[in-house]
C-alpha cells in the first residue's frame, strides 16, 4: 500500500486536545468542544476531512511531517509542544486601555473579544479580561498560547491529482 510522501496532497481527520484532554478542534462530526467557561456546545470547527499538500506549510509543520510514511486507514498521535504552536503565554500581552479611549457605543464586557486597529491599520483580536471605571484590562496572547497541542490524526486518502 502506497505511504504519503512530502508533496503528496491528502485528506486527513484529526482532532486536536489539550492537556487536560479539551477538544479544541476536530475535523470529525461527533466532536464536541468545550467552551472556556467549561460548558460544551457543538463544535464550531469546519467538520469533514482537511485536505492539504504535505510539507506546503499550511497546516502544523509538526501534523504534516507526522502524516509523511503512514499508509490510508493508518493513524497517529502527534504532541506539539506550546513555543511551537501558538508560543507561551506572555504577561506583556495583557495590557490596560484606558475607558475613555474606546468609542461611546462600545461596551466592553469581561470574556468579550475585540478586533482593534492600530495607526498601521494592523488589526489584533484581544480578550477582555476585567472593566472598571477607569479601564479596560486587553490581553493579546492568542486563546491557546502556553498550551501543549495533542492531534490525533488518520490518514484517510492520497488525493490523486
Amino acid at each position: 500500500m502506497a505511504k504519503a510522501s512530502k508533496g503528496d496532497r491528502v485528506k486527513f481527520n484529526f482532532t486536536g486536545r489539550l492537556e487536560d484532554g479539551t477538544i479544541f478542534d476536530s475535523t470529525i462530526d461527533h466532536a464536541e468542544c468545550q467552551l472556556e467557561d467549561g460548558a460544551t456546545d457543538d463544535c464550531e470547527c469546519e467538520i469533514g476531512p482537511m485536505e492539504l499538500v504535505l510539507g506546503d506549510g499550511d497546516f502544523f509543520p509538526h501534523v504534516e511531517m507526522a502524516l509523511v510514511d503512514l499508509e490510508v486507514g493508518a493513524k497517529t498521535t502527534v504532541v506539539i509542544k506550546a513555543e511551537d504552536a501558538f508560543g507561551e503565554y506572555d504577561e506583556e500581552k495583557v495590557f490596560v486601555v484606558e475607558r475613555d479611549q474606546f468609542p461611546e457605543d462600545i461596551n466592553p464586557e469581561p470574556g468579550q473579544n475585540l478586533e482593534l486597529i492600530d495607526e498601521a491599520e494592523e488589526s489584533m483580536v484581544v480578550l477582555v479580561l476585567d472593566v472598571d471605571d477607569s479601564g479596560v484590562t486587553l490581553d493579546a496572547n492568542h486563546p491557546l498560547a502556553g498550551e501543549d497541542l495533542t492531534f490525533e490524526l488518520e490518514l484517510l486518502e492520497i488525493v490523486q491529482e
